[in-house]
């Protein structure tokens, strides 16, 4: 029997009153997640994604249908904290989520909160910061760190409550390509060494070459759902919905209307190394 940590079942929700489900932003979505799965959710800008981001946290709650998080359902108040504790939430801009002028204090600001003894907060925050990779800044002022250092907090900041599950909303739109390796690499890490349930919203699509499954929204409905290799030998369905695939899978693909016989499910450049 499959343990899930999230399950979404026939979520609609509008910000405003709305006269048709054609202006809904979620239109029925139905979605489970295991615990220790890494999810990627890809879609253009007003897909939905980063909605359900926020209704997995229990910033807003569905129009209709039920978003249960370890069983407990996000209508009700009074596990809102519950919630939020086990779905900590990373956002695309990490000065939006950092409120303290010193590195160790925002880390620490989380737990503090909840109550965590003294003793038990300095352990935490020293093995946030050392999984993050950033120990050394710890007595930095986080308004002279890089985006890419600046977002680490945050994702410390998060780890620092103990969550189960991490939602991630476009974590690395703001990084250079060695801010978003950085960011990637903490993820992947977070989620095979420490168990953490990952849902990563993305529209970089080698993000999710990694993930267990992708699922694809547009305009407020799962669309595709599958593995990354099922999800972008689909380059055709992909390229309908507005979205691109990665780099070396459209050189497959365009191999492959040329008359070269390349596997299409290719989503690396050693995969593409081993299909040549």
């Amino acid at each position: 029997m499959k343990d899930y940590i999230i399950e979404i079942d026939g979520v609609e929700f509008s910000y405003e009153e709305v006269e048709s489900r054609e202006e809904l932003a979620l239109k029925g979505v139905d979605i489970k997640i295991e615990k220790g799965e890494f999810v990627v959710i890809l879609g253009h800008n007003g897909s939905g994604k980063s909605t359900l981001a926020k209704l997995i946290n229990g910033q807003h709650f569905p129009t209709k249908g039920d978003i249960t998080i370890n069983g407990m359902n996000t209508k009700d108040s009074k596990k809102i904290w519950d919630i939020r504790s086990t779905c900590g939430m990373v956002f695309q801009n990490p000065d939006n989520q950092i409120i303290t002028t010193v590195v160790e204090e925002e880390v620490a600001f989380g737990p503090e909160n909840l109550g965590v003894p003294q003793e038990e907060l300095r352990a935490r925050v020293d093995k946030c910061l050392e999984i993050v990779g950033m120990t050394e800044y710890k007595k930095h002022s986080p308004a002279l760190l890089s985006g890419g250092q600046k977002q680490r907090i945050a994702i410390a900041g998060i780890l620092a409550m103990n969550p189960e599950c991490i939602v991630l909303d476009e974590p690395t739109a703001m990084l250079d390509p060695s801010g978003r390796k950085d960011i990637m690499d903490t993820i992947k890490f977070l989620n095979k060494e420490h168990n953490k349930t990952i849902i990563h919203i993305t529209h970089y699509m080698e993000e999710a070459i990694d993930a267990d499954r992708i699922i694809v929204m547009n305009s407020g409905e799962v669309v595709m759902e599958g593995t990354p290799r099922e999800i972008f030998v689909q380059v055709d369905k992909m390229k309908e919905l507005g979205l691109d695939v990665p780099q070396v899978t459209e050189l497959a693909y365009l191999l492959n209307k040329n008359g070269f016989n390349v596997s299409k499910d290719v989503l690396s450049i050693d995969d593409m190394v081993n299909a040549i």
